[in-house]
């Protein structure tokens, strides 16, 4: 029997209706359970691993899940997400890819902690150049912005910026988060999309303006269809150079065009309450098809080397660069 585990938090609706929508399929040799954990040993050669596939939804807030999680995939279980990928990422290092990618994204700069962080002093940022040259960062990115952690989710510490001194005023609010400041884009249309498997897309739209439980729209206007087809292809580029197999990737629309916004959701809001019934079924459905098709090929061995990673994004930036030389060479001729 091959077990696909749901590793979950303070989440409700999704982990049971995910376990109990692939076990109402009855696929013989196929089942899902919420995963139960203890002390793991380290080496345990005469058993394989207790689960084919473990569908991963907390364990970038509990360092335990996030140690164990690892320990399983070295094991031959394939986890969603990969969790050696994930602990390596970050939203600056996002927008610098989706911008190699030539996925358009907002003008951003990364900023020095406001305090230092811990077991650090000032003698530690000798690098640091000091004072900061605000008025280029402000040249560069403008003042009305968004100050956020390079590592965060669910809003938390984000701050909507009008001016200097609310700039101000949040950045020393900040601890000491690593932060980035991005331009806020004047949008018209703003979408969420579920990407599973790096293969399906799921667009949402939403308005991250209004309260939590009312932002995915429910009876959304018709949308240019080559709008939808752009995000729909960004989507897919960015997810793919992520390797990540479940995602939300957002965009925001200004004049008709798409900028990726927020990219880095490997555990996506999922919750029936919020995001409406037919995007519930939506996502139980697709992520049901990716972990049992996962099951039917485990065991597996990952490719655990940094550079495979990187590897959808260095052959799209390749891809790139052979178009551009290709366009150099017909318009010389």
């Amino acid at each position: 029997m091959k077990k696909i585990g749901v590793l979950f938090g303070m989440e409700n609706s999704f982990p049971g209706a995910l376990v109990e929508h692939i076990n109402a399929r009855n696929i013989d040799g196929i089942q899902a359970e919420f995963v139960q954990v203890g002390a793991v040993h380290l080496d345990n050669p005469d058993k394989a691993p207790r689960y084919a596939v473990i569908v991963d939804r907390i364990s970038h807030d509990i360092p335990f899940y996030r140690a164990y999680v690892k320990h399983e995939a070295i094991n031959g279980t394939v986890i969603i997400n990969n969790p050696f990928w994930w602990s390596a990422d970050d939203k600056f290092f996002n927008y610098t890819l989706a911008a190699k990618l030539g996925v358009a994204v907002p003008a951003t700069v990364i900023l020095p902690h406001k305090r230092h962080p811990q077991g650090t002093t000032d003698t530690s940022m000798r690098n640091m150049e000091y004072p900061l040259d605000w008025d280029a960062m402000f040249a560069y990115v403008g003042e009305h912005g968004f100050l956020k952690p390079v590592n965060g989710g669910g809003w938390r510490d984000v701050h909507h910026i009008h001016n200097r001194g609310e700039f101000f005023r949040a950045y020393d609010q900040s601890r000491d988060l690593c932060m980035t400041y991005q331009k806020a884009v004047e949008f018209n249309e703003y979408f969420r999309c579920y990407v599973v498997g790096q293969k399906k897309v799921h667009i949402m739209p939403y308005d991250p303006r209004k309260p939590h439980a009312e932002r995915y729209a429910q009876n959304p206007p018709a949308y240019d269809e080559k709008l939808l087809k752009r995000i729909e292809q960004d989507a897919l580029k960015l997810c793919r150079a992520l390797g990540y197999d479940l995602n939300t990737v957002e965009f925001a629309v200004e004049d008709g065009f798409p900028y990726a916004i927020d990219f880095m959701n490997p555990a996506p809001d999922a919750d029936l309450t919020s995001v409406g019934q037919a995007n519930f079924d939506w996502i139980v459905r697709e992520v049901a098809d990716l972990a049992i098709a996962k099951a039917e090929k485990a065991p597996h061995v990952p490719e655990l080397r940094w550079a495979a990673f990187l590897g959808a994004e260095a052959e799209a930036v390749n891809s790139k660069n052979k178009a551009g030389a290709k366009k150099k060479v017909e318009k010389g001729s």
